[in-house]
This record gives structure tokens, C-alpha cells and sequence, in this order.
């Protein structure tokens, strides 16, 4: 198993080898059905064929040689009409419930959740009132707004964006529900690429896992150049371990493979940082049974 993935969602408590294994496998089916390491364990949960343990570990072998065969060229996608389409229709649907307190969730979805709800606090962590009280924040990607309330509550000037007009919809109205009005952050549709302005911060949560590597440095650099102190990302890591998960999940077609999911090298994002001029100065790992996710924290190379 992946380092932190059996312990992460157990406060460190130690598992089985047939425990990790059945972990795994659950993660596999359940997580990665659509090649996403949160979303489709969300879309799917409840969908995939239950088989024996002979016939998974046949393929789990087949999805190996596919990994050690390297991958192939995919058909051009736009992934940016896919996205904005999926969250503001049926991804939208799940996610706000994912991302809120209903009991509207099956186990799966609630994983997530946790896991997700850990790398927030995470973050917080980082980021306490006395270091952001009057700062501006930009919470690029801000889904339900999970981020950039907590946020705007220690006093921060917060700036929410997502390209999905009704996760930005849905963040304002929880905004409004549990802040005042001198507290609410500003929330705007809008994608990556045409974010402006300077900030003390920018965040990009969970967000890469939707741009190809092709566009990973000009994405990375774009945001580091929004940042006048800190950007804190978080990616799904391409390791031989999660790109075994997303190639196993590949072998299982499905109506709810609704977008595609990017693994990133956490060395190919570290060295993007570097090309924007920033260095990372702290790191951290979330992995729950459905949900991997990779923190860094980088700032400018003065000041880091």
C-alpha cells in the first residue's frame, strides 16, 4: 500500500496485510472506476459488478502490464467543456451533497468527504487567523465554498472562482447563511486561465486533477503569478501505485465516466514551481480508501 493510505482515515492505526489488500481493491473498484481518484468513487459507488478475488487480482495484473506498457495517445477532449457541463448538471447534484452535511451520502461518498474535509483542515492548519487576517485570499476552483469560508471567518478577503456557475451559486448561499455581510467573500464563475489580479495567497484545491500535464506548467505558473506570498495546491500523485488504481478503474466501462482525471508527478509539479520562481516549503497526504490528494505549500523563492 501507498504510504499514509491505510492510516490516513484511521489516526495512524495499524492494518492487516488482508486488510490494506481489501482496502485497496475497494478503492480500486469503488474509487477509480473512472479513472478519478475522488469523483468517480462518488458517481459510481454501487455500480460495479462484484467478482471473485481471482478474477480482480486477474485484473489488477492486466491493468499492471498496461501501466508497465506506458500510456497510450487519448482522443482530443475538450476537458474544459466537459467540466464546466458535468458540474453544473449531474456532478453538480453529487457534489453538493458530498461537499455539505446531509446524510444524503452512501459510505463512499462519505470517505470522500472525510478525506477531502482532512486536507481543508490541513490547509487551515496553515493557514491561521493570525497570518491571514486582512490578507486577500484566492480560492481558485472553490467548489461549495468549503475553503473559502472558513477562510473569510478568520478575517481573510477572500475570492472564490470555479468554473461551474452552480458550485459558485451554492458557495454564496452558504456564505450568507453562517457569515455577515462585512465577512462574505466574492464569488465569481470563472476557469483558471482568465483568473487576474495579485493576491496574498492563492489556493487551487483538488482542481488539477482536471488539466492534462500538457497544460500543467502553463497552469501552475499562471497561479504562482496571481501569488505575491504563498500558493497552496493540492493534486491527485502519479505513482506506479494510484496509476495501477486508475488503470484497473479503466477496465470497467460505465455511463458515469463523465469527465477524465489527470495524476500529476509530485516532482513534474515541484518542478513547475521552481520554473515560476517559487520553492515548496511544506507538504503533506491525505489518502482515505476512495481519496488521494497531495499538499504542497510553495512560496516565492526571497521569501521562502
Amino acid at each position: 500500500a501507498p504510504p499514509g493510505a491505510a492510516s490516513a482515515a484511521r489516526g495512524g492505526a495499524t492494518d492487516s496485510p488482508y486488510q490494506v489488500g481489501q482496502g485497496a481493491v475497494l478503492g480500486v473498484i469503488g474509487g477509480m472506476l473512472s479513472g478519478m481518484p475522488a469523483a468517480s468513487a462518488a458517481d459510481v459507488a454501487g455500480e460495479f459488478p462484484v467478482v471473485p478475488l481471482v478474477a480482480v487480482l486477474a485484473l489488477i495484473a492486466a491493468a499492471a502490464a498496461v501501466v508497465l506498457a506506458g500510456d497510450e495517445k487519448s482522443a482530443v477532449v475538450d476537458d474544459k467543456s466537459v467540466v464546466t457541463q458535468y458540474f453544473n448538471t449531474e456532478g453538480f447534484e453529487r457534489w453538493q451533497k458530498i461537499y455539505g452535511e446531509t446524510d444524503e451520502v452512501n459510505v463512499v461518498q462519505k470517505d470522500i468527504r472525510n478525506g477531502h474535509a482532512m486536507t481543508i483542515e490541513k490547509i487551515l492548519g496553515w493557514l491561521d487567523k493570525s497570518q491571514i487576517e486582512g490578507k486577500t485570499i484566492c480560492d481558485a476552483g472553490c467548489g461549495c465554498g468549503n475553503l473559502s469560508i472558513p477562510l473569510a471567518s478568520r478575517g481573510a478577503k477572500v475570492s472564490g472562482s470555479d468554473i461551474s456557475s452552480a458550485m459558485v451559486g451554492e458557495a454564496a448561499k452558504r456564505a450568507k447563511d453562517v457569515l455577515p455581510a462585512e465577512q462574505q467573500p466574492v464569488f465569481m464563475a470563472s476557469d483558471l486561465e482568465t483568473l487576474d489580479g495579485k493576491y496574498d495567497t492563492v489556493c487551487c484545491v483538488d482542481v488539477l486533477i482536471h488539466y492534462p500535464p500538457e497544460n500543467l506548467n502553463r497552469m501552475v505558473g499562471h497561479l504562482a503569478s496571481l501569488s505575491k506570498d504563498r500558493l497552496v495546491l493540492s493534486f491527485a500523485p502519479k505513482t506506479w501505485y494510484y496509476t495501477l488504481l486508475k488503470k484497473f478503474g479503466e477496465l470497467f466501462p460505465g455511463k458515469s465516466k463523465a469527465t477524465r482525471a489527470y495524476l500529476h508527478s509530485e516532482e513534474v509539479v515541484e518542478e513547475a514551481l521552481r520554473q515560476a520562481g517559487f520553492d515548496v516549503t511544506r507538504r503533506e497526504m491525505t489518502a482515505t480508501n476512495f481519496y488521494f490528494s497531495r499538499l504542497f505549500e510553495a512560496k516565492p523563492r526571497t521569501a521562502a
